[in-house]
């Protein structure tokens, strides 16, 4: 199966300090990888070095055929969708402007201006419940709201490769198992995502693969139950955990 995201002996770094040292793996195609691992340990570091956001000291990523650091941001975006941690505006864009954002990389001239472009931010603006809000500015929005005006970003750019750092911060239980609902359908038709959470249940339960990450390296990857067996959350969290299982899934509890 081809490899959507590869990163090879990758690392990034600021100053004198390594924050992620000799990454290698590969996501493949209509996969859906979690990424966890306790603060500080390089998760957003490493997304972001997905994106082509930050340098790299040494290795590479590769996005499909791409290099996010050498090809033009018009050209990845038709191939990779960025969900941030923090999304700041220095004016006061609305909520259907922040959407149609999403759109650039397929919009002729300076911005969208096709009415199959506002149909696609409509679309994506309903998928995640905020029809009623597409004249509110995005500044005035609550912090779960602006997550999902950025997941619908997300959803009206229509790569097919989404990295998505923390995108159920701030959303309330059943708005953040919609996130992943909706990302398994997204990859169940052929696209690929990769998430940063720190809703170890909600990976366990959606992720197709995990991938544990301590001190920037890759402790251990693999299916749920497969990662669960090695005790490897203990470590890296240093806390014990009652695992146990609800309709035939794994889950966890901090003991």
């Amino acid at each position: 199966m081809a490899a959507a995201i590869e990163l090879m002996n990758l690392t990034v770094g600021f100053s004198d300090r390594a924050v992620i040292d000799g990454f290698s793996a590969a996501v493949d195609v209509g996969r859906l990888v979690a990424i966890i691992g306790p603060n500080g340990a390089g998760k957003s570091t490493l997304v972001r070095a997905m994106a082509g956001l930050v340098p790299v000291r040494a290795g590479r990523v590769r996005i499909g055929e791409l290099d996010p650091h050498q090809c033009a941001r018009r050209t990845l975006a038709k191939q990779l969708a960025y969900v941030p941690q923090r999304y700041e505006l220095g004016f006061p864009f609305t909520v259907a402007e922040v959407v149609l954002m999403g759109r650039y990389a397929w919009s002729r001239g300076l911005g969208p201006d096709r009415d199959d472009e506002r149909a696609r931010a409509e679309q994506a603006l309903a998928a995640v419940e905020l029809t009623a809000l597409a004249h509110r500015r995005f500044d005035e929005l609550s912090g779960g709201e602006q997550r999902r005006v950025l997941l619908a970003q997300a959803w009206c750019q229509a790569a097919p490769v989404t990295v998505l750092d923390e995108p159920t911060a701030a959303l309330d239980p059943a708005h953040a198992r919609d996130v992943f609902e909706r990302l398994r359908a997204h990859v169940a038709g052929g696209a690929t995502a990769v998430v940063v959470t720190h809703d170890l249940n909600l990976a366990l339960r959606y992720a197709d693969e995990l991938w544990v990450i301590a001190d920037g390296r890759l402790r251990q990857r693999g299916d749920a139950r497969a990662v669960l067996a090695t005790g490897v959350l203990s470590e890296v969290f240093a806390v014990k955990w009652h695992i146990g299982e609800v309709d035939a899934q794994p889950f966890v509890v901090a003991r």
